[in-house]
């Protein structure tokens, strides 16, 4: 499993018609995209999955037509998680994890539970989960932050506990995690602008955003911090710099469905409470397309 999740992964989105179903034609348009220009994974029903909007059903749709989609191609991962312990539980319970090679958990939100309650929450999922459990750190959309400490409890005392997904933005807290991890446990950056940095200081890779509109570039960034060329590796960063910042302006996916749009791979549609990228965003992406080289 190290080496499943290690490189560059896609946190991908979920494609709205103008209707707002689901648009499974540019959802196989993605993945073959992302798989040609080598991406090394696939997240499903991550936030940035619109995962809180979609359906049950929705979600096992989406799931076979990215099944299909990539035949057997790259791992994928999918979001089960929640801040109702029990019904995290009996989703994992009730999905066929037959062609998942692990789950994405989100740290509960909105509850705010204490360390403990963050610990005691995760290790009973390990023990009903019975393929590996990427934890998801978050603190701005969950309201809490999961501590290094908390993180590297839960490595040491579940065994099938195998990554982080470590977003809260604070190179801090991703270089105590480093230095205190078990040797065998990833660190994964959820953060697209720290991600280089993360991977030259040790960390796995990344589950990224923006790396779904520029695979080849993005992927061949986290390859070159991989193999600690931070030279080549930074004139990509610098090069993606911008755009990066430009999807996360407003609110996430709008910012990556208004890029994929003028690529053609999708519509820029999304669901409620979330609302289209401005006039002004698209047009400061579609200047920045224009001149990307």
């Amino acid at each position: 499993m190290k080496h499943k999740l290690t490189g560059a992964g896609i946190a991908i989105v979920t494609p709205f018609k103008t209707d707002l179903s689901v648009d499974h034609d540019a959802l196989a348009r993605i993945v073959d995209f992302n798989i040609e220009n080598g991406m090394d994974y696939i997240v499903i029903a991550g936030t940035t999955g619109e995962s809180v909007t979609i359906t049950s059903h929705e979600k096992q749709a989406i799931i076979n037509t990215i099944v299909a989609s990539n035949k057997k191609r790259v791992p994928l991962v999918l979001g089960i998680g929640g801040n109702n312990t029990a019904a995290v539980i009996a989703e994992i319970n009730t999905s066929d994890l037959s062609n998942i090679d692990a789950i994405l958990s989100v740290s509960p939100y909105y509850s705010r539970p204490t360390q403990s309650g963050i610990i005691a929450h995760f290790q009973a999922i390990s023990k009903a989960c019975p393929i590996p459990i990427v934890l998801y750190n978050v603190p701005g959309r969950t309201g809490s932050n999961m501590l290094p400490e908390t993180i590297i409890t839960l490595a040491n005392t579940c065994q099938n506990i195998v990554a982080v997904k470590e977003a809260a933005g604070n190179i801090g807290q991703y270089l105590r995690l480093l230095r205190d991890k078990p040797a065998d446990f990833m660190i994964i950056s959820g953060d697209d602008d720290l991600a280089l940095p993360v991977v030259l200081a040790g960390g796995s890779g990344v589950i990224s955003v923006i790396g779904q509109a520029f695979p080849k570039d993005f992927s061949k960034m986290i390859q070159l911090g991989l193999k600690g060329e931070n030279k080549e590796g930074f004139k990509l960063h610098n090069k993606l710099m911008d755009i990066t910042g430009l999807i996360f302006s407003e609110n996430n996916p709008s910012g990556i469905k208004a890029v994929l749009s003028l690529m053609d791979l999708c519509q820029p549609t999304v669901r409620l409470p979330l609302v289209e990228a401005t006039d002004v965003l698209k047009q400061n992406i579609t200047e920045y397309i224009n001149n990307y080289a």
